[in-house]
């Protein structure tokens, strides 16, 4: 069965299965670089020559890229190929993080869209040499990476479309490659699977080494597999979201994908054209003001220590002071969540946020070191223009 996901996440034919040692209460930073198989992940194909076409009207960001005949060229500007050579640099086309909102502007749906390779940009299966041919009647294809949860959804959703579109999770699934040292040592270039998602700087280099071809196999150190649980608490650390169920969706939901990050996350083109929801998206951000963000969470007791099990999803955040509202809690695992809070809160560093109803539980919201400086700073220019009044 291939496999593949990205920002260090990998297509192949098989991964070693071993079994992982790594302690749930250890900081995962610090014990990355690490691997685990997403089962909250489904993979969906979509096919036929109007995909991209049909796509690029339907979603956030701009997919036209996948379609690109021409490579990248490498970090030094280098030309570069689609086929594995000894005298030309790899590049596969970088993967696109996207949303799919409602005509409101509200989060329905994630999706990270992969092309695999056309028949003319593989080697010959007979003579091992390339390129293969490009008279294939094989359709063009982009494979989906979704939550799992809303696959028979979004089956329905597209069912009327005249693309293709089918469930391919019996063929490929979902592996996640994170932790530390994945990218610190070269440009982002290198590494557009990294910054597809917001963060990147570097290359994964067993990452690469996968993706180059269906039999090549990436190795896992047998203390290196982890299970889903250490991914989720490592993304709860960094404030990265994922899934209709972090993001809550729903024609009435709240989710305005802004507040959820997805412009620092690379989800969002403003200059693609129009896409369904652009309007409020787009309104939004010129206006520039965003007065409430998602953010890792902490939650400790008035002694500072780690409280368990303290906050559950959809728990209310409030200012123990005013009693007033300010966030709400998307995710939550042992100590950590993660969920929108209003910023003026976070940066007055008020010790007064608790879980309503749950005084013993204090809340420490802490602003991500991948976070733009911009996003703050409004903020904290009406802060210091208020107490200066």
């Amino acid at each position: 069965m291939p496999s593949f996901r990205f920002g260090s996440r990998f297509r192949t034919s098989f991964l070693r299965r071993v079994h992982s040692q790594t302690s749930p209460g250890r900081r995962l930073d610090d014990a990355g670089p690490l691997a685990c198989r997403l089962e909250s992940r489904s993979v969906l194909g979509f096919r036929g020559p109007d995909t991209v076409k049909f796509l690029q009207g339907l979603l956030t960001n701009d997919i036209r890229p996948l379609a690109a005949r021409t490579p990248p060229t490498d970090s030094r500007g280098s030309q570069a190929s689609y086929l594995p050579t000894h005298d030309l640099t790899y590049r596969s086309p970088p993967p696109v993080y996207a949303a799919l909102l409602t005509p409101q502007g509200r989060f329905l749906y994630d999706l990270f869209l992969y092309r695999p390779p056309r028949p003319d940009e593989k080697l010959d299966g007979r003579t091992g040499s390339g390129p293969g041919s490009a008279d294939s009647e094989e359709p063009f294809t982009l494979l989906a990476d979704v939550d799992t949860a809303v696959v028979d959804d979004l089956l329905d959703c597209f069912k009327k479309s005249k693309v293709g579109i089918d469930n391919v999770d019996k063929e490929f699934s979902c592996w996640q490659r994170f932790g530390s040292n994945l990218s610190s040592n070269s440009a982002s270039a290198e590494e557009p699977e990294a910054a597809s998602v917001g963060w990147g700087g570097g290359v994964d280099y067993a990452g690469v080494a996968a993706a180059q071809g269906n039999d090549v196999t990436p190795l896992v150190e047998a203390d290196k597999e982890a299970s889903e649980w250490h991914y989720l608490q490592w993304r709860l650390e960094k404030g990265v979201p994922e899934g209709s169920t972090e993001i809550p969706k729903g024609l009435a939901g709240e989710a305005i994908p802004l507040e959820y990050n997805l412009v620092g996350l690379n989800a969002i083109s403003f200059d693609k054209g129009c896409y369904v929801g652009q309007e409020l998206v787009a309104r939004t951000h010129h206006r520039g003001v965003i007065r409430k963000r998602l953010l890792p969470l902490k939650f400790v007791n008035d002694n500072g220590e780690d409280l368990q099990q303290a906050a559950s999803p959809n728990s209310d955040m409030v200012n123990y002071a005013s009693d007033k509202k300010v966030g709400t809690v998307t995710t939550a695992l042992g100590c950590c969540g993660m969920g929108p809070v209003r910023l003026e809160e976070v940066l007055e560093r008020s010790p007064n946020l608790r879980i309503e109803g749950k005084d013993e539980a204090r809340i420490k919201a802490i602003i991500p070191d991948w976070w733009p400086a911009e996003w703050t700073q409004v903020q904290e220019q009406q802060q210091i223009a208020a107490a200066a009044a």
